[in-house]
């Protein structure tokens, strides 16, 4: 991978997939909004390893394995959908949630941030898909072994959608004393539970073939 360009054309992919709205920026917003920058950036830091270990399993050749079985596909995808219903109800219904979270000390909401930050990569199908259907399009056979390609590649696309991802909680951090009053959290916290119904809907409809 000696020439530039490919790399600069991938990282531009990249730029254009993650800065199409998707269930990682609305869970972004929501989460700084309601709990500051400091859940916000834990919760970038679990999509990034959930990104991280896609790249890893591609690399591996065990995502083109997951992409050919429709079943294990199916799992993941509803899997994904149930994850982010649940949040959404949790986003509306959160009150109790959160002060509850917040009894547990100054590293439990962090925490907890990072942990569904992972977990809602690790059941978003189309991460895999974009690790079996865009990546494998910009390895090339004279660049050296595929697996380090790969992983080139993976650390590129990681980069560039955390650079995003970091810039979103950034922003709506930046805004969270303009919504400092209780009432105002509750609207704002529901208007995102409802964004997370639709990203919901919508990843449910957008992943229905895993081509």
């Amino acid at each position: 991978m000696n020439d530039v360009d490919p790399l600069l054309a991938f990282a531009l992919t990249a730029l254009v997939i993650e800065i199409t709205p998707g269930p990682n920026m609305t869970y972004l917003a929501a989460l700084s909004f309601s709990s500051g920058m400091r859940s916000g950036f834990a919760g970038v830091a679990g999509i990034a390893l959930g990104l991280t270990t896609y790249g890893i399993i591609a690399a591996l050749g065990l995502a083109a394995a997951m992409d050919s079985s429709p079943a294990l596909y199916g799992m993941l995808r509803w899997s994904g959908v149930a994850y982010l219903l649940w949040l959404a109800w949790e986003a509306w219904s959160g009150e109790r949630d959160v002060s509850r979270e917040a009894s547990d000390g100054p590293g439990a909401r962090p925490w907890i941030a990072f942990r569904r930050g992972l977990i809602t990569n690790l059941l978003n199908p189309k991460a895999a898909v974009f690790y079996v259907a865009v990546l494998p399009g910009f390895v090339r056979a004279e660049g050296g072994a595929v697996i380090t390609q790969t992983l080139v590649l993976s650390v590129i696309y990681v980069s560039v959608a955390t650079m995003i991802h970091c810039l979103i909680v950034g922003l709506a951090g930046s805004l969270q004393t303009t919504i400092d009053a209780t009432s105002n959290r509750t609207t704002i916290r529901r208007v995102f539970a409802l964004a997370l119904v639709g990203i919901a809907v919508w990843f449910a409809l957008s992943t229905g073939l895993p081509h």
